[in-house]
C-alpha cells in the first residue's frame, strides 16, 4: 500500500487547489449552522423588541430551527439533482455563494421574516454544499485509495468549524465596540449594532477564496464526457426506487435519519438544557429558580399588553433587573456549558480522524459502520442514565465519545453514498438519504426529545434538566438500536468505478 506521503508527492497542483476547495466548503458548512444557536436567542429578541429571556423568542428559536431544517431538507434534494442535472462544480459553486452571502444579508435584517428568511437560505446553501462536494471529490480522484482516503481526510475539517465559529464569537464580542458600523441597525436601547449582527458578516468569509479558487479546477471529468457523448442519462427521483437501488436508497435514509436523530435528540440538547441539572451545578440551579420564576411571571405580564401599552416599559425595567441578578449565576452555567460543548466538537473531530484512518487500513463498509455503532448502543445510555447523575470528568469523557461515535457516521456516509449510486443518481441518491433522512426526519428528534418525551416523564410538573437528560438516553438509545438493525441491511459498496 502507498504511503500517504507517496500520493502527496503525485498530486498537481489542480489536485491540492481541490482538496483546498472541498476542505474550505466542508469547514464552514458547520461554521455557518452553528452560528444559529449564537445569534438566534438575541436576534430574535432584538426584532421583536422584547427581553431575550421571554417565552416568545424561546418558541421562536425552535420554530427557525424547524423551518430552516425543513427548507434545506426540500430544496437540499431539488440541489441533489440539478447535482446530476447540470454538473458537480457548477452547483458546489452557487451553494457556497447561497451559505456565504446569506447571514451577510440576515446581518441587515429589520424583521423577523427577514432573519428567518435568510437563515434558511443559509441551511439550503450548507444542504445542497454538501452532497453536490462529496460527489465531486469522488469523481475528480481516479485512483481509489486516493479517493477514500481525501475523502474522510477532508471532511473532518468540518469539525474544526465549531472551533472557528466559537473563537469568532469571542473575538467579535470583544471587538464590537471598535467596529465600524457600515449601515448596520443599532439595537435596542443602543446606538452601536448587535455582536450578532457581526458574527453573521462573517459567514461571507468561505466566499473569498472560493471565488479566487474555482476557475483553476476542473468539473468532474467522467460526468462532463459521459454529457458531451450523449450517454449521460437524466437524473430521476423515481430511478432511486427502482428495484436495483430501493434498498440502498431506504437503508441509507434511515441511517442517516438515526445519525442525525442522535446529534439533534440528545447531543445537541445537552448543552443547553442538560447541563444546567448537573451536579456541579446544584446551587446555581437553587439560586436560579427564584428568580426565574420571577422572570416568568413578569414575561407573562408583558406578553398580555398590547405593544403601544405605557406599563410596558416599567415591566422592562423590572425585567432587565432579574436578568442582571441572573447573570453572575448564569457565567458559571455557561462556564460549564462550554466545556461540554467542546468535549462534544473533540469527540466529533476525533471520529472523523479515525474513520480517515480505516479508511486508510481498508477497513470494509459495513465493519466500519458497526466500529462506531456497537460502542454507541453502551456509550449513549450510561452518559445520560448513569454518568450524567455522577457527573465530573466521567460525564465529560463518555460525552466526547458520544460525539465521536455519532460525527463519525456523518463522514462513514459522506464516502459511502458515492459508491452505490450510479453516475447519473449520485447526488441525488446522496442528497435523499442525506436530505430527507438526516435533515428533515433526524433534526425533528430534538423536539420529540425536548417536546413530547421530556415533558411526558416531567409528568405536568416543571420540566427539570434531569427530564431532558432521560428523555435524551431514551430517545438516543432507541436510535441507536434501530440503526444497528437496519444496518445489518446495508450493502458492501460495489467494486469501484468511476462510471455507471
Amino acid at each position: 500500500m502507498s504511503s500517504p506521503a507517496a500520493d502527496s508527492r503525485r498530486f498537481t497542483t489542480t489536485q491540492w487547489l481541490i482538496l483546498i476547495i472541498a476542505s474550505i466548503g466542508f469547514l464552514f458548512d458547520t461554521y455557518e449552522l452553528l452560528m444559529t444557536p449564537l445569534v438566534a436567542a438575541p436576534a430574535i429578541a432584538e426584532l421583536l423588541k422584547v427581553p431575550q429571556n421571554n417565552p416568545v423568542v424561546t418558541d421562536w428559536v425552535g420554530r427557525l430551527l424547524w423551518i430552516s431544517a425543513l427548507c434545506g431538507g426540500v430544496f437540499g434534494l431539488l440541489g441533489g439533482w440539478l447535482v446530476d442535472k447540470l454538473g458537480r462544480k457548477r452547483v458546489m459553486a452557487l451553494s457556497i455563494f447561497v451559505y456565504s452571502f446569506s447571514p451577510f444579508f440576515a446581518a441587515y435584517s429589520t424583521s423577523l421574516p427577514m432573519f428567518v428568511f435568510f437563515r434558511s437560505t443559509t441551511f439550503i446553501g450548507v444542504c445542497v454544499e454538501f452532497v453536490a462536494a462529496i460527489t465531486w471529490l469522488s469523481e475528480v480522484f481516479e485512483d481509489r485509495k486516493q479517493k477514500e482516503r481525501w475523502l474522510g481526510i477532508t471532511q473532518a475539517f468540518a469539525s474544526l468549524g465549531g472551533v472557528l465559529v466559537t473563537s469568532m464569537s469571542i473575538l467579535v464580542s470583544a471587538k464590537a465596540n471598535t467596529l465600524p458600523h457600515i449601515g448596520l441597525p443599532a439595537g435596542l436601547g443602543s446606538v452601536d449594532p448587535g455582536t450578532w449582527r457581526y458574527l453573521l458578516m462573517t459567514g461571507l468569509l468561505p466566499a473569498i477564496p472560493i471565488a479566487l479558487l474555482l476557475p483553476f479546477v476542473p468539473e468532474s471529468k467522467v460526468w462532463n464526457e459521459k454529457r458531451a457523448a450523449g450517454t449521460l442519462k437524466r437524473p430521476s427521483f423515481a430511478a432511486l426506487f427502482a428495484p436495483e437501488l430501493r434498498r440502498v436508497t431506504l437503508v441509507t435514509a434511515v441511517l442517516s435519519a438515526c445519525a442525525y436523530g442522535i446529534a439533534f435528540g440528545a447531543l445537541q440538547v445537552t448543552v443547553a438544557r442538560v447541563t444546567p441539572g448537573l451536579p456541579e451545578l446544584k446551587q446555581q440551579a437553587a439560586d436560579l429558580a427564584p428568580l426565574r420564576k420571577q422572570a416568568e411571571a413578569l414575561n407573562k405580564q408583558l406578553n398580555a399588553l398590547p405593544a403601544n401599552d405605557p406599563a410596558r416599559k416599567d415591566l422592562v425595567a423590572q425585567i432587565k433587573e432579574n436578568f442582571t441578578k441572573q447573570k453572575p449565576i448564569n457565567d458559571v452555567v455557561k462556564r460549564m456549558s462550554d466545556k461540554v460543548q467542546f468535549r462534544q466538537e473533540t469527540g466529533g473531530l476525533t471520529g472523523r480522524i479515525l474513520l480517515a484512518v480505516f479508511l486508510i487500513l481498508g477497513v470494509s463498509r459495513l465493519t466500519l459502520l458497526k466500529i462506531f455503532q456497537v460502542p454507541a448502543l453502551i456509550i449513549l445510555p450510561l452518559t445520560y442514565f448513569v454518568f450524567f447523575r455522577q457527573s465530573g470528568e466521567v460525564f465529560l469523557w463518555s460525552y466526547f465519545i458520544c460525539g465521536l461515535v455519532t460525527v463519525a457516521q456523518f463522514s462513514y456516509f459522506g464516502e459511502y453514498l458515492p459508491k452505490v449510486f450510479p453516475l447519473h443518481l449520485r447526488g441525488t441518491g446522496g442528497s435523499f438519504a442525506t436530505n430527507v433522512g438526516g435533515r428533515m426526519v433526524g433534526t425533528s428528534m430534538a423536539f420529540v426529545t425536548t417536546n413530547f418525551v421530556a415533558p411526558m416523564l416531567a409528568g405536568g410538573g416543571p420540566l427539570l434538566p434531569a427530564h431532558v437528560a432521560q428523555a435524551a438516553g431514551i430517545v438516543a438509545t432507541s436510535i441507536a438500536v434501530i440503526s444497528f438493525l437496519v444496518g445489518l441491511l446495508l450493502p458492501e459498496p460495489p467494486k469501484d468505478k468511476t462510471e455507471d
